[in-house]
């Protein structure tokens, strides 16, 4: 199953754009982390980012970062959080929207074609195949979901959808609109209608978060 893609700007975004930010530190472990970032390095980069949290909790870029840098590395459990907090502290920028609908994105696409599964606990788990290329097990059509994982997938795609439209309604005439339209139409389509017969769980937690 193909991924959703970053917009191409996301590496390229400052790292630290407030004036006002005294904290050296701060400033420094960010620049590192950039460097890092755009030598493929994204572990080293999150250890240097999540630092910068650690020191300063307030500053958007480390959390739009430190997102990116979990999206680069497939965790994007940990992506959908950093992502959540870079909105609360700056909820204009338009980009985090869609970068966040691509983590939810792929996270659904893990968990449909088997890479990822909910355990017994309700705790996302990474599959590892041995001598097997994970596309072919993915294009095999063998993988079984429970009843767990269909709806954790549909909620999923359904904030996808939300928040790629967030996207479009906070950015004025991009030259990726009718695509991410048709997008969202084809994500649309993958969504069964769900009878609310319990909460879902939230995006923002694993199933075993929520109960």
């Amino acid at each position: 199953m193909k991924k959703a893609f970053l917009l191409v700007c996301i590496l390229t975004i400052s790292v630290i754009t407030t004036a006002c930010i005294n904290n050296l530190a701060v400033q420094e472990l960010n620049t590192k982390a950039m460097k890092f970032m755009e030598q493929g390095d994204y572990n080293a980069a999150i250890e240097r980012l999540k630092s910068s949290v650690d020191l300063d909790d307030s500053i958007f870029e480390s959390h739009y970062n430190l997102a990116v840098a979990y999206t680069k590395t497939e965790d994007y459990v940990n992506a959908m959080k950093s992502y959540q907090k870079a909105i609360t502290i700056k909820p204009e920028f338009a980009d985090s929207y869609y970068s966040l609908a691509v983590a939810e994105e792929n996270l659904a696409t893990d968990l449909k074609s088997g890479a990822l599964v909910l355990d017994d606990d309700g705790e996302l788990k990474k599959i590892e195949y041995k001598d097997t290329d994970e596309e072919d097990v993915s294009s095999a059509g063998n993988v079984v979901l429970t009843d767990a994982e269909k709806v954790y997938i549909k909620t999923l795609l359904k904030d996808a959808v939300k928040n790629y439209n967030l996207y479009l309604s906070k950015t004025e005439n991009a030259d990726d609109v009718d695509e991410v339209k048709k997008h969202i139409a084809s994500l649309e389509e993958k969504i069964d209608p769900v009878e609310e017969k319990a909460e879902q769980p939230s995006v923002q937690e694993t199933p075993a978060e929520a109960e």
